[in-house]
């Protein structure tokens, strides 16, 4: 995964990748997904590693504070957040399908620019 558009290079990047639909974008529900914390950079790059074949979506949070959290205010995100297929946002996260993606074997990179409402 790579990821830009970061406004800055404070905290963290999360992301999570799941398989799983009514796991997404909160990939708590899914105890089979994978997960990666890495500092906030210009451009980030995020590697999963060995991804068996099969159809899925990656979540991403600017966790600018470091509580691990996507942080809101009146109902909006104060951080940044993207998906993969740079997935389009109309009131509230995208549905996994327009999110996912298919590994079929080799390398798969997805690219995402952080979004920001606030």
């Amino acid at each position: 995964m790579e990821v830009t558009g970061l406004r800055n290079a404070k905290g963290q990047v999360l992301a999570c990748l799941t398989a799983q639909p009514k796991a997404f974008p909160d990939c708590s529900k899914d105890p089979a997904a994978r997960t990666a914390i890495v500092p906030a950079a210009g451009t980030v790059r995020i590697e999963f590693g060995h991804v068996p074949a099969g159809r899925y979506a990656i979540s991403l949070i600017h966790d600018e504070n470091g509580n691990r959290k996507m942080d809101m205010a009146i109902m909006m995100p104060k951080e940044g957040y993207g998906f993969s297929r740079n997935a389009p946002v109309s009131f509230g996260p995208p549905k996994f399908a327009k999110a996912a993606f298919d590994v079929t074997g080799g390398d798969v990179v997805q690219q995402a620019k952080m979004r920001y409402l606030l």
